[in-house]
């Protein structure tokens, strides 16, 4: 009787050590096999430096190589299709603006991927207001005079933006609004174009990022007309709001950054991934940099919070797109 009840009870021991790693076991990171970085947007632009810098700062938390891989076009789309497709094992992750990832989903464009399923939010990174420049041969100095000057002369003046359907082209197209004006929207395959093309004068205005337009307005080869964000910009304080002109006072175009995996990517990848995240915007010395940088703050937050974010920004973003009538 007594054989039979310990051999019972050896066998249910031996089960129970079988059965407990299924229920504990943690996915394998090699920390020698470099994480995969997609930005989807050409090398030079806003969403590139930022998250170049934030790479850095991201593998010496993890102690693991980072590896950039630019995949621009078609405002983020062909990068964010490049990274749902992906094995969700925790060595592809995606840098992308919040904002443009939001808006492609209310365009009314057909996309290869669902923005909310197909995409496990890491956390929120950093938040970046517009500015808009003008090439020095453009003759308005300010917001008002180039109202002015686009109600004498409807749809002469061109403005680039870094996509269409991007923040910079919502923030055109929302000043045509509501300032009561028209002018051309010229779409571009990411900012380092844009900025190129508005440099050179072909395009006379752009909705730039603060932070890459920068160094080119310290130099005198633009002219900072006014930001887009609801508070003038600590680097330029004497450049004005677009809001502070009269009858623009709700006016506010900003851009969110943040980091997603692929769906299906282990929890715990994303907790190490989150982790390493919070601590660096949470730093003092980062929220220098990107202050110096011509960004707005940084936001380090939860997947959770992140993803009712994106969530809300569908639905704000859905508005502004149909009253301004932005079309795909």
């Amino acid at each position: 009787m007594f054989s039979r009840f310990y051999r019972v009870r050896y066998l249910l021991i031996i089960l129970s050590f079988l059965i407990l790693p299924i229920g504990y076991s943690q996915p394998v990171i090699d920390p020698n096999r470099p994480i995969k970085m997609v930005i989807p947007w050409p090398p030079g632009g806003g969403n590139d430096s930022l998250g170049r810098g934030f790479a850095v700062l991201l593998a010496e938390k993890l102690g693991q190589k980072i590896v950039i891989e630019n995949k621009g076009g078609a405002n983020g789309i062909i990068g964010a299709e490049a990274v749902a497709r992906s094995a969700p094992d925790g060595y592809t992750i995606m840098f992308h603006s919040m904002t443009s990832h939001a808006t492609n989903a209310v365009m009314g464009i057909k996309l290869p991927y669902d923005t909310v399923k197909d995409f496990a939010p890491i956390s929120q990174v950093a938040s970046l207001d517009l500015i808009l420049v003008a090439h020095p041969s453009f003759p308005a100095k300010n917001v008002q005079e180039l109202i002015a000057l686009a109600k004498t002369k409807p749809g002469s003046i061109s403005y680039a933006s870094f996509g269409n359907g991007s923040m910079a082209h919502i923030a055109g197209e929302l000043l045509n609004q509501k300032a009561g004006i028209k002018m051309e929207h010229i779409p571009y395959k990411g900012g380092a174009p844009a900025l190129a093309d508005n440099l050179a004068g072909h395009v006379p205005l752009y909705f730039a990022g603060l932070g890459v337009a920068l160094p080119h307005i310290q130099a005198g080869s633009l002219r900072a007309i006014a930001v887009t964000g609801n508070n003038r910009n600590p680097q330029l304080p004497n450049v004005p709001k677009i809001a502070e002109t009269t009858g623009l006072s709700d006016y506010e175009a900003n851009i969110f950054y943040g980091m997603w995996a692929p769906a299906g990517t282990p929890e715990a990848i994303i907790q190490r991934f989150n982790r390493a995240t919070l601590e660096i915007t949470a730093s003092a010395a980062y929220k220098k940099k990107i202050e110096a940088d011509g960004f707005a703050e940084t936001i380090g937050s939860s997947p959770e919070k992140m993803a009712n974010t994106i969530k809300a920004e569908m639905e704000i973003l859905a508005k502004v797109i149909k009253e301004a009538k932005i079309q795909p």
